[in-house]
């Protein structure tokens, strides 16, 4: 193990990992905000809002993040059309391709995370609801909504993991992260230990303060359904 290249190239390791942040962090809040109403349109009754939400999520989860990635920096720029377009200011530059695949591709997993915990509400909460005359907009955002999200806290930190994780393919469109930081120390001195093994380690750091993170958030929201085990009445032994 060759510390003094590990330890150079931590500047190097740093401007990757602030790259993968930065675009983690725009990922999910863009898929944030487009998941919340189209999980709503995916538990509706009316199936001309259901339906298309159903076909986006279904495209988007059946197909390699990889290969949207690839479609959206490479593909889309073959027709002239798009390269002729205000739409092509934006698709020439790579941020923000892969900020779009990223984005699509976990709006499509949260929003059947949402859906499904929107699903899972108890009857009594929404019969509740409607005894003190809440429906419609005022329905969903201060009953329905918040008790879904909570309980979808344990699937969505699945989601932001494994969205973490996926970041590393930004490099493939020239995005300097971890791992094409890991690539190119590789490449200057041919040690993989060193150069990605130094990745592994941020990954894995990653990794554990995300975890952490929502199992602070699981604590504090979803602690109304952990069994009260203070409360629980002894259990005398059975008589011989």
């Amino acid at each position: 193990m060759d510390w003094q290249i590990v330890l150079g190239s931590l500047p190097q390791y740093g401007q990757g990992l602030r790259t993968t942040l930065v675009l983690l962090l725009l990922s999910l809040a863009g898929s944030f905000v487009l998941a919340v109403p189209l999980a709503v349109a995916r538990v509706s009754a009316r199936h001309w809002l259901s339906k298309p939400v159903w076909f986006f999520t279904y495209v988007f989860r059946g197909t390699p993040l990889l290969v949207q990635l690839f479609i959206v920096y490479h593909g889309l720029a073959q027709f002239e059309a798009v390269r002729e377009s205000f739409a092509w200011v934006f698709l020439r530059n790579a941020w923000f391709c892969a900020w779009i695949a990223f984005t699509l591709n976990s709006t499509a997993y949260t929003t059947e995370i949402f859906a499904g915990a929107i699903r899972a509400t108890n009857v009594g909460e929404i019969e509740a609801a409607r005894s003190y005359g809440l429906t419609g907009r005022h329905f969903y955002s201060r009953i329905l909504l918040p008790s879904a999200l909570r309980r979808a806290l344990p699937q969505y930190s699945n989601e932001v993991i494994g969205l973490m994780h996926a970041t590393a393919i930004a490099s493939t469109v020239t995005l300097v992260d971890i791992t094409r930081v890991a690539r190119d120390v590789y490449s200057n001195h041919l040690l993989i230990t060193e150069s990605f093994g130094v990745a592994a380690v941020i990954y894995f750091v990653l990794t554990f303060s995300l975890a952490g993170l929502f199992k602070l958030l699981e604590r504090r929201f979803l602690r109304h359904l952990r069994p009260q085990e203070n409360n629980a009445l002894p259990i005398s032994p059975r008589p011989l």
